[in-house]
């Protein structure tokens, strides 16, 4: 009876739940296609500043529930965000590219103005939701969003430590033969090759990865994943979205259902692992809260060397958003 009136419970709320996503790209559609899936929320709204783009992929999306039974409507919009009104979490994933000739200020100039308005119209009509960044350079602006939503701190978190774990447990999945869903492991810091994979929190069926391969292959990996956006670039021509798309949709699901899931999540830190005033990536537990609590792993002076490095990268990035005198 408990079990039954429990389900109750969760479909009832559900139907109440909205969750939205800004930007109807490759990956904002994947992220918006994963939620509808799996059922995530009632009604998830796909929105995008191209007319018409949000309403078509929208609507193909729509156009699959009867092959793939699920009952989330997922609804298009062309930068009306009265549609978003009562979100639950919102995804970001709005922003440009980095083109050829743009420097990294340009990037960081650019993107920050379209954060801070997506957050600033989103916060107006949602003003207690979740905010997941998936925008690039994704630490940057975290803190864009952060700046520019003031709400809580623990409300306002980075899509990357989630995409690059996936990314660490693939490639390791690949090279054992094994399966991806046996494989446990962290990575801190920022998003890019500063990020701080370890190995000692890696774990194989609770197996360390030390025990099964030879540390110069675990080697190669640990670099393959610093760089593995990189690589999809070149094959592609443009960045990755199933991934990225698959691992905001788990944070999302992760808070919508209040999971307290332990994820690698970009945070904004107060003092933890020595660190303040910074978004990075570090374990935390996601849920109905949002950033429930960070998690302070214990490090060894090598990790703690390489966690203040990634950091010291970051705050430049960030010094750099601050010159701009955006806020």
């Amino acid at each position: 009876m408990w079990l039954i009136q429990t389900k109750i419970n969760y479909l009832y709320n559900l139907k109440e739940m909205k969750v939205t996503v800004v930007g109807a790209g490759n990956v904002g559609a994947t992220c918006a296609n994963v939620l509808a899936h799996n059922e995530i929320a009632n009604e998830i709204v796909l929105l995008d500043i191209k007319e018409g783009t949000a309403e078509g992929k929208a609507l193909d999306i729509w156009q699959t529930a009867p092959v793939n039974l699920y009952d989330s409507r997922i609804i298009g919009s062309t930068n009306d965000y009265t549609m978003t009104a009562d979100s639950e979490v919102v995804v970001i994933t709005s922003g440009l590219p980095r083109k050829p000739g743009m420097s990294r200020d340009d990037l960081i100039a650019t993107n920050a103005g379209i954060v801070k308005s997506v957050t600033e119209n989103i916060v107006k009509y949602s003003p207690n939701d979740k905010i997941i960044i998936v925008s690039n350079p994704l630490d940057v602006m975290c803190y864009t969003a952060y700046l520019a939503a003031k709400v809580n701190k623990n409300h306002v978190m980075g899509m990357a430590g989630v995409l690059d774990t996936a990314r660490y447990r693939a490639f390791l999945a690949t090279e054992l033969n094994v399966s991806p869903k046996d494989i446990q492991a962290l990575l801190m810091g920022g998003h890019g090759d500063t990020m701080v994979p370890l190995p000692r929190y890696t774990t194989v069926g609770g197996i360390p990865v030390t025990e099964l391969i030879e540390k110069s292959k675990l080697d190669e990996i640990i670099e393959r994943t610093k760089f593995g956006g990189g690589e999809i670039v070149k094959l592609l021509g443009t960045s990755a979205w199933y991934a990225p798309g698959a691992a905001a949709a788990q944070m999302v699901e992760a808070i919508v259902r209040d999971q307290k899931r332990v994820l690698p999540v970009c945070a904004w830190l107060e003092g933890e692992y020595g660190l303040n005033d910074i978004y990075l990536g570090v374990p935390v537990i996601l849920g109905k809260n949002g950033i429930e609590r960070i998690i302070e792993v214990d490090l060894n002076a090598d990790e703690k060397q390489l966690l203040v490095d990634s950091a010291a990268a970051v705050k430049t990035v960030m010094d750099v958003l601050d010159e701009m005198k955006v806020f």
